[in-house]
């Protein structure tokens, strides 16, 4: 049963779609990102529905018999804050999340306020262990 998920990969511009974010310092914390997930994944990232930049992909499939594509690694410039997505799960990281400064999580969803608040050594190496995780299969 494949899901029929309503956010996939698109071919619309991942520099168009961040030189139209309004404010110039999510504009730079998202080219840092992008950054970031590029080197960790060695990958062009591209725009999945109509606002998150993923990087690479996947296929799933749960046992429900639930199964899919999706990104690796990646991120959405919201209004109040960065979120960035770590298809590998959140909680396997915690030992990094402790160095890496103020943020708040989801199940796979790590929430910046502003980027200039945390490590980012930290999370290099946090982007890093998502993208190896989809790499060791």
């Amino acid at each position: 049963m494949k899901a029929d998920l309503k956010t996939k990969a698109t071919k619309a511009s991942v520099k168009d779609f961040i030189d139209a974010i309004p404010d110039e310092t999510r504009r730079k914390e998202c080219r840092t990102v992008m950054q970031i997930m590029r080197a960790a994944t060695g990958v062009a990232p591209r725009l999945w529905g109509s606002s998150i930049v993923g990087f690479g992909e996947y296929h799933y499939k749960y046992e429900s018999g639930r199964e899919g594509d999706w990104f690796a690694v990646g991120f959405s410039p919201r209004k109040s804050q960065l979120t960035l997505y770590l298809s590998s799960g959140i909680d396997r990281h915690r030992p990094l999340l402790k160095q890496l400064g103020p943020h708040g999580t989801g199940k796979g969803c790590l929430y910046l306020k502003r980027l200039s608040d945390v490590d980012l050594d930290v999370l290099k190496t946090l982007v890093g262990a998502a993208a190896d995780f989809h790499r060791r299969g």
